[in-house]
């Protein structure tokens, strides 16, 4: 059957399509795999669902897209790691059962081993991160009560300072006063010497007051 499809794109075809595009660069699959698969379920051609992708959808899309490489290179890292202890044979076994559709309970949308290994990956991953900002966001909270009894010990110390300042400059006062009541009693003393009558003694012992 030729798909000649012409109708706009609604918002849940572009869902589909994206799902479908972040799915396949997980899994490690190409893009056109995912065109042509969104294409089956719209009745459009592959190169429709690729249009649409690099034209329109992409551009929302970009930080899923690096998420879903890293998750690629994740599970790629994973899948070096593990031990292989199967036989070929088995091994082989042991990929189709991966890739075995499994039923869900509304029987509408089958998933395979594979789909479920990947989301446990992405929850873990997941779980790891949130870990890890608790981790950070704990980190924060304990600076951030560093530098408040900080800012309190400088606010104590700061009045500390305000009240010494005080002190000196009241002692300050006292000695301004001091030194010019000291100033004021020299210059009555000056004065009282220089009007208080003088005397002299005569040769018979008596005092005589002597002219200013």
């Amino acid at each position: 059957m030729t798909k000649v499809r012409q109708d706009a794109w609604s918002h849940e075809d572009d869902l589909l399509l994206a799902e479908t595009v972040l799915r396949h660069i997980r899994e490690g699959s190409t893009q056109l795999d995912a065109f042509e698969e969104v294409g089956d379920k719209l009745n459009r051609t592959g190169a429709a669902c690729g249009f649409r992708w690099n034209a329109i959808v992409r551009k929302k899309y970009e930080k899923a897209i690096e998420l879903a490489k890293r998750q690629r290179k994740q599970l790629k890292r994973a899948n070096q790691r593990r031990p292989r202890v199967w036989t070929q044979a088995a091994d082989g076994a042991s990929q189709q059962a991966l890739e075995m559709p499994i039923a869900t309970a509304t029987g509408e949308k089958t998933i395979t081993l594979s789909d479920v290994i990947v989301f446990l990956q992405n929850l873990q991953t997941h779980d790891h991160q949130s870990d890890r900002l608790a981790k950070e966001n704990e980190e924060l909270k304990a600076r951030n009560k560093e530098l408040e009894e900080k800012v309190a010990q400088l606010e104590k110390e700061n009045e500390k300072i305000k009240k010494n300042q005080k002190t000196i400059e009241e002692d300050y006062q006292a000695l301004i006063g001091i030194m010019d009541r000291a100033r004021r009693m020299v210059m009555l003393q000056d004065d009282n010497e220089s009007t208080a009558p003088k005397f002299k003694m005569d040769k018979n012992g008596n005092l005589e007051k002597l002219a200013k």
